[in-house]
C-alpha cells in the first residue's frame, strides 16, 4: 500500500512538474509571438511606426503578463540624438553638398570602375556621417555614369545601395558601433571605438569587394538585353533613360559649407583621440563604499561625488573607498559632435530650421524612436526569460558561440536598425557567456535587412535606375540586393572573425 501511494505520489509530481514547466513554455512562445508580431505589423507600417507599435507589445508584456520593464536605451539614443544632429546641421550648410560633389568628380573620373567605385563611395560617406541616408543624391548619380558608359546600372547600384548600410558599423559616431563598446565595457570587455573600426572597416571592404566582383558581369550587358532594348525603342522610353543628366557638378559650394566639412572631420578627429588616448580626458573624484554616513547609504557599485556628499553634510573621513572616474565615451560623442553643431550654425551659416527639415536629421530621428521602441520591448521579454533563453541555448553558444551571428542577422531581418539590434541582442549574447572577441567577431551580420526589400534606400535605388534594371523581383526575395547583401555580409563577418583571431 505504502509503495503504491509512493508510485501515485510520484505520477503525479511528475505530471505536476511537467505540467507547470509546459505551461511556462506555452506562455513564453505567446509573448515571443506577441514580440515577433509588434515587430511584424511595425515594419509593414515604417518610419516611426516600427518603435510606436513596439510600445503595444511592450504594454501587453507589462499590463497583460505583469513582466518587468527592461530599461530603455537612453545611453544610445542621446548619441544619435547628438550625432544626427551635427551631421543634420552640416547638412544644412551645404557640407553634405560638396561631399557628393567629391564623390561624383571621383566617379565620372572612372566611370569604367563604377561598379567597385559606387559601393566604396556611399561605404565612405556612411562612415564619415554614420548613417546611409546620405546616398540619395548620389544614386542617381551612380545610375546616369553606368548608363552613359553601357553598364548595366543593376551591377554599381545594387551593391553601392548595400554598401551604404554595411558602414554603419564602421562608423565612429553610428549608434551600432557607439553601443557594442558600451555594452561590452559594461560586461568586462574592454574595447574602444578604433578598434572596433580596426576588424569592421577592413573587413567589410573586402565583404564589398567580393560583392563587387560578383556583380561585375552580372546580368546581360545592356546591348544584349532584349527587355532593355524593347524600351529604347520607344523614343519616349528612351529619351526617359537617356535624356536627363543627374549631376551635382554645376552647383557652386560655398566656403562655408566646405567649413562645416572641415569641422565635422575635426570633430570626428577629436573623438577618435579621446578614444585612443584616454588618459587626456577629464577624471572626477567619486565614492563607491559608505561607511557610517548616517541616513545616507549606497549599494555596492554606486557612485557618487565629493561635491554631492559635501552638500548632504556628510565627512569624507566616513568613506572607505575614494578614486578617480574617467569622463565616458559616450559624453564624449555627444558633447563634441553638440559643440561641432554649434561651431556650424555660428560660423557656417547653417540654419537648423532647414537642418530639422532635411532628411539626415529626420531619418535620425526616425531611428531613435525606433531603437526606443524596439530595444525596450526586446530588453523587458529577454530580461525576464534569461534563466530558460540560457538553459536552451547554453550547449549551442558553448560548441559554437560564432552561431550567435545567425541570431544577430535574423532579428535585423525583422528590424531596420543595426543599432537596434544591438542594443536589444548583445546583452543577451553577453549573458548567454559568449566572449567579447567572438561577439566583435561577427558584428557585420548584425545587417540583414536587405533580405526582405522594404528599406527606404533600396526602393529608392530601385526607383533612381531608369533603365529598369535593379528590380524588387516577382517573387519579392529575388531581388537587386540579395546577392551582393548576402556575399559582402557572409564575407564580411567570416574575415571579421578572422581578424579578431589574430590581433586579440
Amino acid at each position: 500500500m505504502n509503495k503504491f501511494f509512493l508510485r501515485i505520489s510520484f505520477f503525479y509530481c511528475t505530471f505536476a512538474a511537467n505540467f507547470k514547466f509546459n505551461t511556462m513554455s506555452w506562455i513564453m512562445l505567446l509573448q515571443l509571438l506577441i514580440v515577433l508580431g509588434a515587430l511584424w505589423v511595425g515594419s509593414r507600417y515604417g518610419s516611426l511606426a516600427l518603435g510606436a507599435i513596439s510600445g503595444i507589445g511592450l504594454a501587453i508584456l507589462v499590463f497583460c503578463f505583469g513582466m518587468k520593464p527592461g530599461t530603455p536605451p537612453t545611453d544610445v539614443i542621446y548619441i544619435i540624438i547628438a550625432a544626427v544632429t551635427c551631421a543634420g546641421i552640416m547638412q544644412a550648410s551645404g557640407g553634405m553638398d560638396w561631399l557628393i560633389q567629391l564623390a561624383e568628380k571621383m566617379l565620372r573620373k572612372h566611370p569604367d570602375r563604377i561598379t567597385f567605385l559606387a559601393p566604396l563611395t556611399t561605404f565612405f560617406l556612411t562612415v564619415l556621417v554614420g548613417t546611409g541616408h546620405v546616398v540619395y543624391t548620389l544614386m542617381p548619380i551612380i545610375c546616369d555614369i553606368a548608363l552613359k558608359k553601357g553598364i548595366r546600372p543593376e551591377r554599381p547600384c545594387g551593391v553601392a545601395s548595400i554598401a551604404s548600410q554595411v558602414g554603419i558599423t564602421c562608423s565612429p559616431i553610428a549608434a551600432a558601433v557607439v553601443a557594442f563598446v558600451s555594452i561590452s565595457n559594461a560586461n568586462g570587455f574592454d574595447i574602444t571605438i578604433p578598434q572596433v573600426l580596426m576588424i569592421t572597416i577592413p573587413a567589410c571592404i573586402c565583404g564589398l569587394m567580393a560583392a563587387a566582383a560578383a556583380s561585375y558581369k552580372r546580368g546581360l550587358d545592356l546591348d544584349k538585353d532584349p527587355v532593355f532594348q524593347a524600351k529604347i525603342a520607344d523614343p519616349e522610353q528612351r529619351a526617359y533613360i537617356y535624356g536627363n543628366t543627374a549631376t551635382t557638378l554645376d552647383h557652386e559650394i560655398p566656403q562655408s559649407a566646405k567649413n562645416s566639412v572641415f569641422i565635422f572631420l575635426g570633430a570626428l578627429a577629436v573623438i577618435v583621440l579621446f578614444a585612443i588616448f584616454p588618459q587626456l580626458l577629464p577624471s572626477f573624484e567619486v565614492v563607491k563604499a559608505v561607511k557610517g554616513a548616517g541616513d545616507i547609504t549606497l549599494a555596492s557599485g554606486v557612485t557618487i561625488t565629493a561635491k554631492e556628499l559635501a552638500k548632504a553634510g556628510v565627512v569624507a573621513e566616513n568613506f572607505t573607498e575614494m578614486g578617480m572616474v574617467t569622463l565616458k565615451m559616450n559624453l564624449v560623442i555627444q558633447i563634441i559632435m553638440i559643440t561641432a553643431a554649434a561651431l556650424m550654425i555660428i560660423f557656417c551659416k547653417a540654419s537648423p530650421k532647414k537642418a530639422v527639415a532635411g532628411p539626415v536629421w529626420q531619418s535620425g530621428m526616425v531611428a531613435v524612436v525606433a531603437i526606443y521602441g524596439i530595444a525596450w520591448m526586446a530588453d523587458t521579454y529577454f530580461g525576464n526569460y534569461m534563466p530558460q533563453i540560457q538553459d536552451m541555448l547554453d550547449d549551442i553558444v558553448t560548441k559554437y558561440p560564432w552561431s550567435i551571428a545567425l541570431v544577430f542577422f535574423a532579428v535585423s531581418v525583422l528590424i531596420n536598425s543595426q543599432g537596434a539590434v544591438v542594443v536589444a541582442m548583445l546583452p543577451l549574447a553577453y549573458k548567454l557567456g559568449i566572449p567579447g572577441v567572438v561577439l566583435l567577431g561577427v558584428l557585420p551580420s548584425v545587417y540583414g535587412y536587405f533580405f526582405i526589400p522594404n528599406y527606404p534606400s533600396d526602393i529608392a535605388t530601385v526607383n533612381f535606375d531608369r533603365s529598369g534594371t535593379t528590380v524588387i523581383g516577382k517573387y519579392l526575395l529575388n531581388h537587386s540586393f540579395m546577392m551582393p547583401g548576402l556575399i559582402c555580409v557572409t564575407v564580411s563577418t567570416i574575415i571579421a572573425y578572422l581578424l579578431t583571431l589574430i590581433i586579440f
